[in-house]
């Protein structure tokens, strides 16, 4: 790979992993205004608006076929809208850093589905032994050996819930939203919008915690929606294109340290050794089973 194309991707991969790293914490802080609903709402209308500027910039627009819409409506469930509401509801209980450890379990999720929803192919035995690695990380983050400390069941169930809506969501989009052969644009646009008008139901509902607006939490709501849930899409795909996609899922390994970092820094979040630990676990076994971690047994069958 070429230093000048290298050279287009970095500062948009650090981007990457330092937005979608800090949006754990820019939940936490729009929660000081508005409920997990208002909180789900703000950051996909938000970044709705920032995608359809930048259709219009680029001269695209959203697709008007129902089934397109219908395919991303899901995918607006299971990437925006479910988990959303999840994380902002855990996240009144639980801190944005293991928030966002949990949140790394996503491949690992991705793999589930497949196995067990989807059932494309047999899973090889570097993704089972990534699987069964990843559940025991995960186990050590939530110091299983201690019950669950001071963080609530529900609270440690919707983080998880939320992850495994990220895994199915993505088998869901190859086999039944990749093959529109739609600009990644659009489909990022198309989505955000879907789940906007899903939320806004519910932000109409009970989406106000307290008419109490900081400056702070004003820019975590703007930071999350704009960056977070909008320049991000753009960001994501465009490394894909430059660099291509296992470098721009490797993302994943980026946030969780940010998310750590920036909960410590700037709220002042404790953290206990298994965390940190149970994540790097979590993080190994994520590239175990996507391959990035060569296995004694896979090398074996490649130098055959």
């Amino acid at each position: 790979m070429s230093s000048a194309k290298t050279k287009s991707w970095v500062p948009l991969y650090i981007a990457l992993g330092i937005g979608w790293g800090c949006s754990f914490i820019f939940i936490k802080l729009g929660l000081e205004f508005l409920t997990p609903f208002g909180v789900a709402f703000g950051r996909c209308a938000l970044g709705a608006i920032t995608l359809l500027i930048a259709l219009k910039v680029m001269g695209l627009r959203l697709p008007r076929e129902r089934s397109t819409w219908w395919h991303l409506w899901v995918v607006s469930l299971l990437l925006n809208v479910i988990p959303g509401i999840l994380f902002a509801v855990a996240e009144t209980e639980v801190t944005s850093i293991l928030a966002g450890i949990i949140n790394a379990v996503t491949p690992l999720m991705t793999l589930l589905a497949i196995m067990i929803v989807f059932r494309e192919e047999k899973l090889p035995s570097h993704q089972v032994i990534g699987l069964i690695l990843g559940f025991l990380g995960v186990l050590i983050v939530l110091g299983a050996w201690n019950g669950l400390g001071t963080n609530p069941w529900w609270a440690i169930g919707a983080l998880l819930l939320a992850v495994a809506c990220y895994g199915v969501s993505f088998p869901y989009s190859r086999k039944n939203v990749l093959p529109l052969k739609l600009k990644p644009e659009v489909m990022a646009a198309t989505q955000l919008v879907a789940a906007t008008i899903t939320l806004l139901p519910f932000y109409l509902f009970d989406g106000i915690a307290e008419n109490n607006y900081e400056l702070g939490p004003i820019l975590a709501m703007l930071g999350l929606g704009i960056f977070g849930s909008g320049f991000a899409y753009i960001w994501n795909f465009k490394i894909m294109s430059a660099a291509g996609s296992a470098i721009a899922s490797s993302v994943t390994f980026v946030t969780p340290v940010v998310a750590v970092i920036v909960g410590i820094i700037f709220l002042g979040e404790k953290i206990t050794w298994n965390e940190p630990v149970g994540g790097l676990v979590v993080l190994i076994s994520a590239a175990i089973a996507q391959g990035r971690i060569k296995l004694k047994s896979q090398r074996a069958i490649q130098g055959d």
